[in-house]
């Protein structure tokens, strides 16, 4: 497997999270991913702008913690995961996510 300095961008970017916070935040130039738990700032802005052919301007990351959730008697907790919230230059627009 490839290091972590030399992910491919199909690797970084998980997919991308489209909720009614995410889209109101589209208006404003920023797109929401979820990405690899290992990824860093320089990798998620490097992945985006190859990948989406865009100029990325910030990167701001969280980590989501995972929830106790209950199928039946029993309680499970699902997984933690990252998410970046990306700032684009201002007029340009990720063209996969319009019309959603």
């Amino acid at each position: 497997m490839a290091g972590i300095a030399e992910m491919h961008f199909y690797e970084v970017l998980r997919r991308p999270i489209i909720t009614e916070k995410s889209t109101v935040l589209q208006e404003h130039g920023k797109y929401t991913f979820e990405v690899r738990a290992e990824a860093n700032k320089r990798q998620i802005k490097e992945a985006v702008e190859k990948g989406l052919k865009v100029k990325v301007v910030d990167v701001n990351v969280v980590r989501v913690p995972g929830k106790t959730r209950r199928m039946g008697r029993r309680e499970v907790q699902t997984p933690s995961w990252k998410k970046a919230v990306v700032t684009l230059e201002r007029g340009q627009k990720i063209e996969f996510f319009e019309g959603v």
